[in-house]
């Protein structure tokens, strides 16, 4: 993996995002916390779990259009099974968003009762929404609210200090901003963000990125690769990936002067193929 995957993340910004997420907590009566369906443990920051104790929790697997269908129903088990709250949906079509406030409400059903014992009818539900850059909190919040009220762009890190947004069910978002650890510990963790665009392309050797990625997928997803770039599944299966890389620029007609292949312009295509979810449904990483 190319230096540039073990660089510092402005640690100063990190440091102060999780002393403002931990001091907002206070605030709160749930978080809910977003990660990418296609990858479940690496979308998710190793110290949220520590900051947020024993806060109640929801997990929304965001971007499940574009996962293994079945994976993710194995990821919702895995999770409720620990006793956490957890569905599915899709921030960008709205697919399951409806779905999360009944969770809500379901894991706050005591504390709700107390609050209308003690005459607090109606005091609205406080929630945090936390999650890792790109994987949905700003679509997720426009879905919610019903207005463009958080800026929405595909790329990481737009969302900028903390907001409240006032639902009119009775719910108040704390939308907070991404936060990314400081370093990639796990090298596999710190690919999988760079997959699905949660790192900046421009520190990143994009054909090393997309050579990874095919070797990646292909583990699991070797039809669908063969059907979508129309190359043998042999072909797919067994070779070596800059000369699949190079494959796949050929029957895209990516070809540069002399009959050279332009496999730069290829890599981007197949990011971008996967991030929109055009090469089909797929997970990265399974239950462990």
């Amino acid at each position: 993996m190319s230096e540039a995957m073990h660089v510092q993340w402005f640690p100063g910004h990190m440091a102060k995002t999780r002393r403002l997420m931990a001091a907002n907590l206070k605030l709160v009566d749930i978080v809910v916390e977003l990660t990418d369906a296609r990858i479940p443990w690496s979308s998710r920051n190793p110290e949220i779990d520590r900051i947020v104790g024993k806060k109640p929790r929801v997990m929304l697997l965001n971007k499940s259009d574009y996962a293994d269908p079945a994976e993710t129903e194995r990821w919702l088990n895995f999770y409720r099974k620990k006793g956490i709250a957890a569905i599915s949906c899709d921030c960008r079509s709205g697919r399951g968003v409806k779905n999360l406030l009944p969770a809500v409400r379901e894991v706050l059903a005591g504390k709700i009762a107390q609050w209308n014992e003690k005459g607090m009818v109606g005091r609205p539900i406080r929630m945090m929404i936390v999650g890792i850059p790109n994987v949905g909190k700003s679509s997720l919040i426009n879905r919610l609210s019903g207005t463009r009220s958080a800026k929405v762009e595909d790329r990481p890190g737009v969302t900028r200090g903390k907001q409240w947004v006032t639902l009119e069910a009775g719910v108040e978002l704390l939308d907070m901003p991404g936060v990314l650890w400081p370093k990639f510990e796990d090298k596999k963790a710190g690919e999988r963000l760079a997959f699905i665009g949660s790192v900046k392309d421009d520190i990143l050797d994009v054909e090393y990125l997309a050579m990874r990625l095919l070797e990646t997928l292909r583990a699991d997803y070797t039809p669908a690769l063969a059907e979508r770039y129309k190359l043998p599944e042999e072909t797919v299966a067994e070779t070596p990936s800059y000369e699949l890389l190079q494959a796949i620029a050929r029957k895209r007609g990516m070809l540069l002067s002399g009959n050279e292949v332009n496999t730069e312009r290829c890599a981007i295509m197949l990011l971008d193929e996967f991030r929109s979810g055009a090469m089909g449904r797929m997970t990265l990483e399974k239950v462990r």
